[in-house]
């Protein structure tokens, strides 16, 4: 008999008892082993301590706010994020992007929405690096002083490593499938973010922005009116 796979712990930071109490139960009834925090140094402390799959994070919190938790956390970990905004303001969401954030809800948000935002960011965390076939020859890709190692999953520059998180890597992976073509937000969004329908431009965009931060500025060019494509 083939043993069941263990439920995907979450770590669920959120101040608000009602909400948190609540959101706890719908994810455990979608099968999640859940653990709760209910400030910033909380959150730091349950991390360390059981290692999560993925971490639904609010800004909004006591002591310690989401921003600064969520750095904390990219100093040692590409642990799949997801961010709650009270507000969708668009300063906080850019913010906790930027602080290394892979996606995020607004409140009051659907219950359905959140856990399709969790299963997404988890599926990218297992990266499938689309192996070229054969015929390629190594697995290793040069652009420039740039170097993508498909079978290691590891980016190169200038010969040192560069730290990407999953989603970051997906991103690269998707320009090199494609490179010189102009890809739109929308087909990012659809490819690398598993969002079908519509989406927020802002993932794209802030993604990019810290992408092009690590891999070099003019990797990746930007077509006014189109999209991004990779100089090849």
């Amino acid at each position: 008999m083939v043993p069941e796979e263990p439920a995907a712990r979450i770590l669920m930071v959120e101040d608000d008892a009602v909400i948190r109490e609540a959101t706890q139960l719908t994810l455990e009834r979608h099968g999640y082993d859940v653990t709760t925090a209910e400030d910033g140094l909380e959150a730091i402390e349950s991390f360390e301590k059981i290692h999560p799959d993925a971490v639904m994070l609010d800004i909004m919190l006591p002591g310690l706010d989401g921003i600064s938790v969520c750095r904390r956390i990219r100093e040692s970990s590409t642990v799949p994020i997801v961010m709650v905004s009270a507000r969708g303001d668009a300063l906080d969401v850019v913010l906790g992007l930027e602080a290394g954030a892979d996606d995020y809800v607004t409140k009051p948000f659907d219950t359905q929405v959140l856990v399709a935002r969790l299963r997404a960011v988890m599926r990218r965390a297992v990266v499938d690096p689309e192996r070229p076939a054969p015929a390629t020859g190594a697995s290793v890709e040069s652009f420039g002083d740039l170097e993508l190692d498909r079978e290691a999953l590891e980016v190169r520059r200038g010969g040192s490593t560069v730290q990407l998180t999953p989603t970051e890597l997906k991103l690269l992976i998707e320009f090199a499938n494609n490179p010189g073509v102009v890809l739109s937000r929308s087909t990012l969004l659809q490819r690398v973010w598993d969002y079908e329908w519509g989406g927020d431009g802002r993932l794209v965009d802030v993604h990019l922005q810290r992408l092009r931060t690590k891999i070099g500025a003019d990797r990746i060019e930007t077509v006014r009116g189109f999209g991004y494509k990779l100089r090849a």
